[in-house]
Protein backbone atom coordinates (compact mmCIF):
# COMPACT_ATOMS: atom_id res chain seq x y z
CA UNK A 1 0.00 0.00 0.00
CA UNK A 2 1.31 3.27 -0.78
CA UNK A 3 1.34 5.53 2.00
CA UNK A 4 3.10 8.18 3.96
CA UNK A 5 5.18 6.97 6.20
CA UNK A 6 3.03 6.56 9.21
CA UNK A 7 -0.19 6.67 7.69
CA UNK A 8 -0.25 2.65 8.60
CA UNK A 9 1.24 3.24 11.88
CA UNK A 10 -1.60 6.09 12.47
CA UNK A 11 -4.45 2.97 11.48
CA UNK A 12 -2.66 1.10 14.02
CA UNK A 13 -2.61 3.19 17.19
CA UNK A 14 -6.17 4.50 16.56
CA UNK A 15 -7.07 0.76 15.98
CA UNK A 16 -5.27 0.17 19.46
CA UNK A 17 -6.70 3.03 21.01
CA UNK A 18 -10.55 1.75 20.28
CA UNK A 19 -9.53 -1.34 21.42
CA UNK A 20 -7.94 -0.13 24.61
CA UNK A 21 -4.53 -2.18 24.14
CA UNK A 22 -1.91 -0.35 26.08
CA UNK A 23 0.98 -1.71 24.75
CA UNK A 24 0.34 -1.50 21.34
CA UNK A 25 -0.82 2.13 22.29
CA UNK A 26 2.77 2.76 23.49
CA UNK A 27 4.45 0.78 20.94
CA UNK A 28 2.61 2.63 17.75
CA UNK A 29 3.08 5.75 19.55
CA UNK A 30 6.95 5.47 20.13
CA UNK A 31 7.56 4.23 16.40
CA UNK A 32 5.55 7.12 15.28
CA UNK A 33 7.51 9.89 16.89
CA UNK A 34 10.71 7.94 16.20
CA UNK A 35 9.25 8.31 12.75
CA UNK A 36 9.54 11.53 13.06
CA UNK A 37 5.44 12.28 13.69
CA UNK A 38 4.30 15.08 15.50
CA UNK A 39 3.43 15.13 19.13
CA UNK A 40 0.46 17.28 18.55
CA UNK A 41 -0.45 15.08 15.36
CA UNK A 42 -0.61 11.85 18.24
CA UNK A 43 -2.41 13.62 20.56
CA UNK A 44 -5.24 15.29 18.42
CA UNK A 45 -5.51 11.12 17.33
CA UNK A 46 -8.42 10.19 19.51
CA UNK A 47 -10.83 13.32 18.23
CA UNK A 48 -9.17 13.16 14.62
CA UNK A 49 -12.59 14.18 13.34
CA UNK A 50 -12.12 17.26 15.00
CA UNK A 51 -9.08 17.86 14.62
CA UNK A 52 -7.02 19.79 11.50
CA UNK A 53 -3.77 17.74 11.32
CA UNK A 54 -5.06 14.97 9.38
CA UNK A 55 -5.35 14.98 5.43
CA UNK A 56 -8.13 13.65 3.72
CA UNK A 57 -6.09 10.31 2.93
CA UNK A 58 -5.28 10.12 6.58
CA UNK A 59 -8.93 10.73 7.56
CA UNK A 60 -10.20 8.31 5.05
CA UNK A 61 -7.86 5.67 6.62
CA UNK A 62 -8.61 6.43 9.97
CA UNK A 63 -12.75 6.55 9.51
CA UNK A 64 -11.85 2.73 7.73
CA UNK A 65 -10.26 1.73 10.41
CA UNK A 66 -12.29 2.60 13.09
CA UNK A 67 -15.54 0.89 10.81
CA UNK A 68 -13.51 -2.32 10.51
CA UNK A 69 -12.69 -2.47 14.51
CA UNK A 70 -16.37 -1.54 15.10
CA UNK A 71 -17.76 -4.11 13.31
CA UNK A 72 -20.38 -5.39 16.07
CA UNK A 73 -22.81 -3.26 14.24
CA UNK A 74 -22.74 -5.60 11.61
CA UNK A 75 -21.14 -3.63 8.56
CA UNK A 76 -19.23 -0.69 7.43
CA UNK A 77 -21.33 2.24 6.32
CA UNK A 78 -21.66 3.16 2.49
CA UNK A 79 -20.14 6.39 3.56
CA UNK A 80 -17.13 5.27 5.10
CA UNK A 81 -16.67 2.57 2.12
CA UNK A 82 -16.89 5.67 -0.42
CA UNK A 83 -14.55 7.86 1.34
CA UNK A 84 -12.09 5.40 1.68
CA UNK A 85 -13.10 4.54 -2.29
CA UNK A 86 -12.15 7.95 -2.93
CA UNK A 87 -8.81 7.86 -1.55
CA UNK A 88 -7.77 4.23 -2.07
CA UNK A 89 -7.41 2.15 -4.88
CA UNK A 90 -9.29 -1.40 -4.32
CA UNK A 91 -5.87 -2.80 -3.60
CA UNK A 92 -4.85 -0.34 -1.26
CA UNK A 93 -7.76 -0.97 0.61
CA UNK A 94 -7.95 -4.36 0.67
CA UNK A 95 -4.11 -4.18 2.02
CA UNK A 96 -5.03 -1.27 4.50
CA UNK A 97 -8.49 -3.54 5.55
CA UNK A 98 -5.84 -6.39 6.59
CA UNK A 99 -3.78 -4.04 8.28
CA UNK A 100 -6.57 -3.18 10.27
CA UNK A 101 -7.42 -6.98 10.59
CA UNK A 102 -4.31 -7.54 11.81
CA UNK A 103 -3.64 -5.21 14.13
CA UNK A 104 -6.69 -5.85 15.88
CA UNK A 105 -6.17 -9.81 16.29
CA UNK A 106 -2.56 -8.22 17.86
CA UNK A 107 -4.91 -6.15 20.12
CA UNK A 108 -6.67 -9.14 21.48
CA UNK A 109 -3.24 -11.19 21.93
CA UNK A 110 -1.44 -8.47 23.63
CA UNK A 111 -4.94 -7.44 26.13
CA UNK A 112 -5.73 -11.36 26.86
CA UNK A 113 -1.82 -12.01 27.52
CA UNK A 114 -1.36 -9.24 29.82
CA UNK A 115 0.96 -7.70 27.78
CA UNK A 116 2.84 -5.09 30.21
CA UNK A 117 2.67 -1.75 28.12
CA UNK A 118 5.75 0.48 28.61
CA UNK A 119 8.81 -1.13 27.82
CA UNK A 120 8.87 -1.24 24.37
CA UNK A 121 11.50 0.48 22.74
CA UNK A 122 11.85 1.57 18.85
CA UNK A 123 14.26 0.48 16.35
CA UNK A 124 16.79 2.93 16.24
CA UNK A 125 16.43 3.40 12.76
CA UNK A 126 12.64 3.24 12.13
CA UNK A 127 11.83 0.71 9.26
CA UNK A 128 9.93 3.54 7.64
CA UNK A 129 12.54 5.92 7.33
CA UNK A 130 14.29 3.59 5.22
CA UNK A 131 11.98 3.65 2.84
CA UNK A 132 11.04 7.33 2.92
Amino acid sequence: MRAGPSLLDLVKLRASQVNGCAYCIDMHWKDLRAAGESEQRLYGLDAWEESPYYSERERAALAWAEAVTKLWDGHVGDEVYEKARGQFSEKELADLTLAVAAINAWNRLAIAGRTEAGKYQPAKEHPLQKRA
